[in-house]
């Protein structure tokens, strides 16, 4: 095996394209993204045999208390074996030990896609990883195969979603607009200000939202849906088309609004966008177990996801790799933060077999 840098779009996009776990968070608008966000990116290709079998979008990530490297949701392989999949990790892993001197890295962090079992977790433990505190993207997520006609899908919705759905077809009250127009996401961060004050978390910047919409939306791949109530924008969704796949990324919905099905509306009106744009899958994003972490701020939002119908996509765990005693300030700092939020025992999950 070997290891280059691709400077070409295609072939990165092409390879992506059928690869079978895969998120935007590797695609080459999120690299994009990151660059106008003011991080270094690298996007880095294994090959073996002159044969294109792994890519990897790497970031780095500066902050006061550490710097490092992260390799979101990846990185991802065609071939998805142990053999090959130990062999992508060992040389990625390598490179960036050898970058890292260089970037003044203190520790490198994978948010792998690779399904959660034991053989998936082995991979990194042996290689000398070790569980991350802290997950800066989902190690869980809620899919579905939305192939079927919108008569099956609406089938195999839960009761209470459908019936939801069809009342809020009903309301002459509501209508859904879907806008392309970057100057609409000052309206979108309007109301992700409300969820903020009401809900008590750090919210994105605008300038975040602006960067990564442009990104995203120089290729086709975003939208905005907005619900309006009665004239006013009540509620809004940002939505990803990226390699046959529709992803349910930022969501807004007036706190007074709760209880008009706005946000069922603009999911169905996604989840349909997605079969007119020839995806085969809706990836609702961010997915907890509601019995066991039923106090997890997801836990709400992942009741109203299952009720669309699909399934659970468990992930690894995020791992570590420590390049510099440094690691230890931010391990100590992110474990405090998860205990300050209670959440700190989602760590523990054991792995499926």
């Amino acid at each position: 095996m070997e290891i280059k840098e691709i400077q070409n779009k295609n072939i990165w996009e092409d390879f992506l394209l059928k690869c079978k776990e895969k998120s935007f968070l590797q695609s080459w608008s999120w690299g994009e993204f990151q660059k106008k966000d003011q991080n270094k990116i690298w996007r880095f290709g294994i090959f073996e045999n002159d044969n294109l079998i792994g890519i990897a979008l790497v970031i780095k990530f500066s902050a006061k208390r550490s710097t490092f490297f992260l390799v979101p949701h990846g990185p991802v392989v065609k071939n998805e074996t142990q053999i090959i999949k130990y062999g992508t990790l060992k040389i990625l892993t390598n490179k960036l030990k050898e970058i890292a001197k260089k970037e003044r890295v203190d520790f490198i962090r994978f948010s792998p896609i690779w399904e959660r079992t034991d053989e998936n977790t082995k991979v990194f433990s042996s290689l000398g990883f070790k569980l991350a505190p802290f997950h800066s993207h989902p190690e869980a997520s809620w899919k579905l195969n939305i192939l079927p006609t919108e008569a099956e899908l609406l089938s195999q919705m839960r009761k209470t979603t459908r019936y939801l759905l069809k009342q809020g077809q009903r309301d002459e009250n509501i209508e859904i607009i879907k806008s392309n127009n970057i100057d609409n996401v000052e309206i979108f961060n309007k109301l992700h200000l409300e969820v903020v004050k009401a809900q008590k978390f750090v919210p994105f910047s605008l300038n975040y939202f602006k960067k990564e919409f442009e990104s995203f939306n120089n290729d086709g791949q975003i939208f905005i849906l907005f619900a309006k109530y009665k004239g006013e924008f009540a509620a809004a969704s940002y939505v990803i088309f990226w390699s046959n796949i529709g992803f349910y990324h930022h969501a807004a919905l007036l706190p007074k609004y709760h209880k008009i099905p706005l946000a069922y509306l603009l999911q169905w009106s996604a989840i349909k966008e997605a079969k007119s744009r020839g995806c085969n899958l809706y990836d609702f994003w961010g997915y907890v177990d509601t019995k066991t972490q039923s106090k997890h701020p997801w836990a709400g939002p992942t009741l109203f996801k299952i009720g669309f119908g699909g399934q659970k996509y468990e992930y690894v765990k995020t791992q570590d790799f420590i390049i510099s005693p440094k690691y230890w300030l931010s391990y100590i700092i992110e474990v405090l933060r998860k205990i300050k939020r209670g959440l700190y025992e989602t760590q523990k999950t054991s792995c499926k077999k």
